[in-house]
């Protein structure tokens, strides 16, 4: 059996595992733009699950396959506390302003290539609490990792914010809500398979599997 080669975004790591059964998977899970990158700069890959804008990106430059596109999940960019700590408001943009005033981590993914990071630091700008709490942020590589580090903080009030799905696979955390209205952000999480992928045919059995499983 080949083996697949997947760059996905961290969001979709949950649904490639439910997906995994019955195939052979070698998957990287990051950054959308990271994962993206990799992929330009020439990393194998038989399958890409990125968000609908960058998948759409690399099917104009011909680097997947457009007639071989899924979308796969829809998903919310959510607050997240360690388990057990009190669930702040944030209901509203005074709310979430004062939540995010009141911690002392704020713990969030790469602001420059991860989706829920480059949302929210623009969402914290919006605010107007950005430099207020900039010596507080706790950026991370991924959400994935920016969830560890949420679940493993000694802060007295630490917070943070991902992708929903991230924060529901990560021990230690619980999820507080999504971002509130004029504010909140659901991303498309797209499969493609890789115009230079090595196993075609097995990769769009995987796509039909995933499109199974979200259908």
């Amino acid at each position: 059996m080949a083996v697949l080669r997947i760059l996905a975004g961290g969001a979709a790591q949950s649904l490639v595992e439910k997906a995994r059964p019955g195939f052979e998977i070698d998957a990287t899970f990051s950054a959308v733009g990271a994962m993206r990158d990799r992929l330009l700069a020439g990393e194998p890959a038989d399958i890409v699950i990125l968000s609908r804008a960058l998948v759409d990106e690399l099917a104009r430059s011909g680097h997947v396959v457009a007639s071989k596109i899924t979308d796969v999940a829809r998903v919310a960019t959510t607050v997240a506390v360690r388990s057990g700590d009190p669930l702040p408001a944030i209901g509203d943009k005074a709310a979430l302003a004062a939540a995010l005033g009141n911690a002392d981590e704020i713990h969030f993914p790469d602001p420059a290539q991860a989706t829920a990071g480059i949302h929210f630091a623009k969402v914290m700008r919006e605010l107007g609490v950005w430099e207020h709490v900039a010596g507080r942020l706790k950026l991370a590589p991924n959400g994935n990792t920016a969830m560890r580090a949420l679940a493993a903080s000694t802060a007295l009030h630490p917070i943070g914010c991902t992708q929903e799905t991230e924060i529901r696979a990560t021990p230690g955390i619980v999820l507080v809500g999504p971002l509130p209205p004029g504010f909140n952000l659901t991303t498309v999480y797209t499969a493609a398979v890789a115009s230079a992928a090595r196993s075609p045919s097995e990769a769009a059995r995987f796509l039909s599997r995933l499109a199974q499983l979200t259908g």
